[in-house]
């Protein structure tokens, strides 16, 4: 499995990114050709001091050629021309393969 994983630091207005994001941005996401599973989050907290993000999206595909076909399609340009609607503090956007622990 490979893991996309966006992080979002503060916006200039918070109350938007939110609105935005659940009524607009995940609809686009839900169709995403490849996407297996994803999940997100706005309560972003830190082990120690405060959080440098507001907000996190995690999508798993089934390996990284998935993710670059998935990036590349028309939906997946489409979904990275919305982030500028809502991610006024900027975007990190890392992949990864997943490995599974043992124990």
């Amino acid at each position: 499995m490979h893991r996309l994983l966006v992080l979002y630091p503060e916006p200039t207005d918070p109350d938007h990114f939110r609105d935005y994001y659940v009524a607009r941005h995940l609809p686009l996401v839900m169709d995403w050709p490849g996407l297996l599973a994803w999940r997100y989050s706005f309560d972003v907290a830190a082990t120690e001091g405060e959080s440098p993000y507001f907000a996190a999206f995690e999508g798993d595909f089934a390996d990284a050629a998935a993710l670059a076909a998935a990036q590349a399609s028309p939906h997946g340009r489409r979904l990275a021309a919305d982030v500028a609607h809502y991610a006024t503090g900027g975007v990190v956007v890392i992949h990864y393969p997943v490995r599974d622990g043992a124990g």
